[in-house]
């Protein structure tokens, strides 16, 4: 996978230069009358190391599960990996990207020299071409900036190759790699910008140039049978440009529904950008668009499926608690996180949100996550839920009022990192303690099983605004956990109330018991589970007879379109060759994958109704909401509670002493995170080499 990486990248490189352009065209011209097409070699040579990679991770994620951890063991006791600090070493910490690591700086800086690279081995060839060419000061302006833009352009091509590649939820380049989707998205944001500052560039060289002839009209609405068709390259933009609009920081996050609907104008992009370059450069960035295409009809099966709500438990901090029906085989990682679909609030409006179990939980049977009512769509929610704790009705005819959840995931990394190290440290802000209760119970079970794991410390640093937050702790199971884990692992609480200066009095805890709702849902109707089609876990064997069934699909169904039609009937390289590609990928996708994942929801529905009615007779048991008094008497004895201060995490890192390995796990706002960033940036690179390292992770999703 190394080699084929590594060859693929310096081709992207050196494709600017005048030589290599011309051996990929030669190719091209070898492979005109073959089954393959005069985009065989184009696809072969740019899309088809991004597929190859994807096949043989297959293997290696089999192969490599049980030695991975081994190999993590290893690496994190006595010699530091470089790769490993790479990725959990933070460089930048304040600015637009957000907290950014030493690897993804590296990546950054990579793209960054290969655009300086391309515009200048381009610039030199422009040049040169200009200086051949007999024209007129003012058409050779106009000459000028048409083939700059057609430079700028193929650049942009090569941007969109890598474009699509993070949005893959459940691809196995993002689980070979171990990049959870919540930290890949931010990849798709950057390459998404770069994208269309270069598109948009390519589109403004043309409007200038055509200007300055007086063609401009006519140019735009130009649409030959063969060669580019200027009309539909407009067309993309225009949908580009509005979801590059749209997706800005500002609307993103006052206008989530205006970002959230227009980023689907990405099928009229994929579509009319097939049409603008053709059939020749479409096979550049298909690798890419086809893995995408694989995971969202992955994702759409998926989604249909409305899941069973097991319990609900409203907290008066404004924040719910579902309990949601899963296949007992689904297994997931601690620090995972879901999407929801809410019907009754938007059909078309999914969120993100952490799991707050472990797939070793009791019974296995439920999965559960933590909404706090923020904005509209989450408040909305938490609204619908209360009223149904309020109602008069009984618990059958409340089955009829909650709302229908879909769901998509679970998403995570492929491995566990909070069963990698021997310290960690876990620092939460707020509902951000969700995912940590996982890891806690997951550490709990792992322990019990005698499954591996290094920890011999862990410390719970918890920041909230105020003292009812704390009841979240009451839907976990604290005294069993921590009783067990005391005999094996050292833990210790560190809570801070910020916007308490001292704790509640006995009236205003017993107020807040009160306004505590739980309620169950009745077991008898609890059929519908969450579906194992998306999502990390351990099945790897069926997705990937998904991705190798559905590409030697696609390649039937081009080579035959090839042989039968092109080839015969000397169908011109143009708009029209460029959507007969995408529609074979399409077809081919929908045709061959999609008999597979009817196949694999047989099966699935089979082996969970099975499941299903052996386990019909077990009740979920709702760890007992233990009133306010109780719970903060365990917490004293447990933990340090500071009422009106915020944690300093300089002095909470530095107490970590030793030379160790410290997994620093982070779930909050930006604030948080970026303070946490900087604090263990300063300390690391200020270490003596027998001095503490401290790993950092960021467990969130940000939009």
């Amino acid at each position: 996978m190394w080699v084929v990486f590594v060859a693929w990248v310096v081709l992207i490189f050196l494709y600017p230069l005048k030589s290599v352009n011309y051996w990929v065209k030669d190719l091209c011209n070898h492979t005109l009358a073959t089954f393959l097409g005069i985009e065989g070699a184009v696809f072969l040579i740019f899309s088809g190391p991004i597929l190859v990679i994807a096949f043989l991770s297959i293997p290696y994620l089999i192969i490599s599960r049980k030695q991975q951890l081994h190999h993590h063991e290893k690496k994190n006791s006595g010699k530091y990996g470089w790769s490993h600090r790479l990725s959990t070493f933070p460089v930048l910490v304040d600015g637009p990207f957000g907290v950014v690591s030493a690897a993804e700086v590296i990546g950054i800086l990579s793209v960054i020299v290969f655009v300086i690279w391309a515009v200048f081995v381009y610039a030199l060839r422009d040049l040169t071409i200009l200086e051949e060419t007999e024209l007129t000061n003012k058409t050779k302006i106009s000459y000028m900036l048409e083939i700059s833009a057609l430079s700028v352009g193929l650049i942009g091509i090569f941007c969109v190759a890598f474009l699509f590649v993070p949005i893959s939820r459940g691809s196995f380049l993002l689980r070979l790699i171990d990049v959870p989707f919540g930290h890949a998205v931010r990849y798709h944001i950057w390459l998404g910008h770069l994208t269309m500052i270069f598109f948009t560039l390519h589109g403004l060289l043309y409007i200038i140039a055509w200007t300055m002839d007086g063609t401009l009209l006519q140019n735009i609405l130009e649409w030959p049978e063969s060669g580019v068709a200027n009309l539909a390259g407009f067309i993309g933009l225009v949908a580009g440009l509005l979801i590059w609009v749209t997706s800005i920081p500002p609307v993103r996050k006052h206008y989530f529904e205006v970002f959230y609907y227009t980023h689907h104008l990405y099928i009229i992009f994929v579509i009319f950008l097939a049409m603008h370059v053709g059939v020749i450069f479409f096979s550049i960035v298909a690798g890419s668009i086809f893995l995408f295409m694989l995971d969202r009809l992955l994702r759409f099966c998926q989604s249909r499926n409305t899941v069973d709500i097991v319990s609900a438990t409203c907290f008066p901090s404004g924040i719910l608690k579902l309990v949601l029906s899963k296949p007992k085989h689904l297994q997931y990682n601690a620090l995972s996180f879901i999407f929801l679909r809410v019907k009754e609030v938007s059909r078309l409006q999914w969120h993100p949100f952490s799991v707050s179990s472990s797939s070793l939980d009791g019974d296995q049977i439920h999965l559960s996550v933590f909404i706090r009512a923020l904005g509209g769509w989450t408040t909305k929610i938490n609204e619908n839920f209360s009223s149904i704790s309020r109602a008069d009705e009984s618990l059958e005819d409340q089955l009829h009022l909650h709302p229908h959840i879909n769901v998509e995931g679970p998403y995570d990394h492929e491995l566990p990192h909070h069963l990698m190290y021997e310290n960690i440290i876990l620092i939460a802000g707020g509902v951000g303690i969700a995912p940590f209760l996982a890891v806690l119970s997951d550490i709990f079970h792992h322990m019990k099983q005698g499954k591996p794991c290094l920890l011999k410390h862990i410390l719970l640093v918890w920041a909230v605004k105020r003292s009812n937050d704390l009841s979240l702790l009451s839907t976990t199971d604290m005294n069993v956990i921590h009783s067990n884990l005391s005999n094996e692992v050292k833990l210790e609480f560190h809570v801070y109330i910020t916007q308490e200066s001292e704790p509640p009095s006995e009236a205003e805890s017993r107020l807040d018991d009160n306004a505590i709702k739980s309620f169950a849902f009745p077991v008898a109707n609890r059929r519908n589970m969450l579906s194992g089609l998306v999502g990390a876990g351990n099945n790897i064997i069926l997705p990937g007879i998904y991705l190798i069934t559905t590409t030697i699909g696609f390649l039937i169904l081009v080579g035959s379109l090839n042989t039968f039609y092109i080839n015969t009937n000397n169908i011109p390289i143009g708009w029209f060759h460029g959507i007969l590609y995408l529609a074979c990928m399409a077809a081919s996708v929908f045709i061959f994958g999609g008999s597979v994942i009817g196949l694999w929801h047989l099966w699935e529905s089979k082996f969970s109704q099975m499941s299903c009615d052996q386990d019909l007779c077990q009740h979920y048991n709702e760890p007992e909401i233990e009133t306010r008094k109780d719970l903060c008497e365990y917490l004293a004895s447990s933990t340090t509670i500071q009422y009106g201060i915020r944690p300093n995490f300089k002095d909470i890192l530095e107490s970590i002493q030793g030379h160790i390995n410290v997994g620093v796990i982070v779930c909050g706002p930006p604030s948080l995170e970026s303070n946490v960033a900087k604090q263990c940036r300063s300390l690391n690179m200020r270490r003596k080499i027998h001095h503490t390292i401290f790993h950092f992770h960021t467990h969130n999703f940000h939009l």
